[in-house]
């Protein structure tokens, strides 16, 4: 009897819960699972893992990177001048000197549209950054400090939400007064930023109406933290998660609106190359050329859509700030905490079989005594699928 109990004192197993007599019992060999040591993947690993797995998502990507490829080097990849014209080959059909024909005054729209791709692009990333770095403080103040500030910042917001988008665009490129050139592309983009102002405003004011009221920023205030500091170290980067979201949907948004004033003959006027213009002056040549409307008017929703992707199945879904992001249309929506909507059975300790989850997940291995003490409770990473 002493010899049998001398290798369990010298190989002591810590139990929790059970009676003596199931303390002494052994533990089922090889039925529990071993519990592997794995690094955790950060939030940024998840979203590329998850945007691998995505159709939708990656032609999207591919379709952004070509374009920024071909802005950036549109002085290379031009065959000519978008500017130059040439009376002797007006009207010419797509061929192999002029890939996408001519228009009316001779000029290659294959360079225009390489070249208007860097107006689409500049006006479009220029006017939300622009509108983020006005918007995004007058929001912060609003919502922390409340008050007669709150309903000043506000009422003037609502003053500029009260026009539809489009109106208030082209009442502002009316006043601006649209020419050619930097100057005029400088004129649309402070138009459009204008007008998405109040939109961050409005958002981030909504954010910190609630991220104020929390205990670590009552306990920022009790320690005598100032309140600049406050704003940008604690309440600034709980806000991140639908700035993000707004800003990549925005983006979109403003190269429709450029394209939308240049067709109405508000945008950035003429040499300057630019899609909704060129669309505007060879519609009416649609029937006997119809190439040089379709070019210009097939790349001009192209990018919008290639930026938002409509989301399909086996969708990427990105995490940001603890939210998840898919990598489609609307995929980086805050208003959806991470796993929702993903299948789980509420209440069930085991995923259903078609999930697998990003993090690790404790699981139950029964040892085939079946007593309470044979359970063992391991970690281990989830292949993804």
């Amino acid at each position: 009897m002493t010899d049998d109990r001398e290798p369990r004192a010298r190989d002591p197993r810590a139990i929790s819960g059970g009676s003596l007599q199931e303390a002494e019992l052994q533990a089922a060999p090889d039925v529990a699972w071993r519990a592997t040591a794995a690094r955790s993947e950060s939030p940024f690993e998840q979203g590329v893992r998850r945007l691998r797995r995505s159709t939708t998502a990656l032609i999207g990507a591919a379709i952004v990177a070509v374009l920024l490829v071909v802005a950036l080097f549109a002085d290379v990849l031009a065959p000519q001048s978008p500017i130059t014209s040439d009376q002797t080959h007006t009207f010419e059909r797509p061929s192999w000197d002029y890939p996408l024909g001519t228009d009316q005054l001779g000029r290659d729209m294959l360079s225009r549209i390489i070249h208007g791709s860097r107006i689409s692009l500049a006006v479009g990333v220029s006017s939300v950054l622009l509108a983020l770095f006005v918007g995004v403080p007058f929001g912060m103040i609003a919502g922390y400090y409340g008050g007669r500030v709150d309903s000043l910042i506000m009422r003037a917001m609502d003053l500029i939400l009260a026009f539809p988008i489009y109106l208030l665009a082209i009442i502002l490129m009316v006043i601006f007064a649209p020419t050619a050139g930097l100057i005029g592309t400088m004129k649309v983009t402070g138009a459009i930023a204008i007008v998405r102002i109040p939109i961050y405003a409005r958002l981030v004011r909504g954010s910190v109406l609630s991220i104020k009221e929390k205990e670590y920023i009552e306990a920022c205030r009790a320690v005598g933290v100032r309140d600049p500091w406050i704003l940008l170290r604690h309440v600034l980067p709980n806000c991140l998660a639908p700035i993000i979201v707004t800003t990549t949907l925005g983006i979109a948004t403003s190269i429709i609106v450029e394209a939308t004033l240049s067709f109405l003959g508000l945008g950035t006027q003429p040499p300057t190359p630019s899609w909704g213009w060129d669309l505007k002056a060879n519609v009416s040549f649609i029937q006997s050329n119809p190439w040089i409307s379709l070019f210009p008017g097939t790349a001009t929703p192209s990018t919008p859509a290639s930026n938002n992707p409509p989301p399909g199945r086996g969708h990427a879904a990105i995490p940001v700030d603890g939210y998840e992001a898919d990598g489609g249309r609307g995929q980086r929506d805050p208003r959806r905490p991470a796993g929702q909507g993903s299948g789980r059975r509420e209440g069930s300790m085991r995923p259903v079989p078609s999930e697998r989850s990003r993090t690790r997940r404790t699981r139950w291995s029964p040892a085939a005594t079946g007593h309470a003490h044979a359970c063992r409770v391991v970690e281990r990473p989830l292949p993804p699928t």
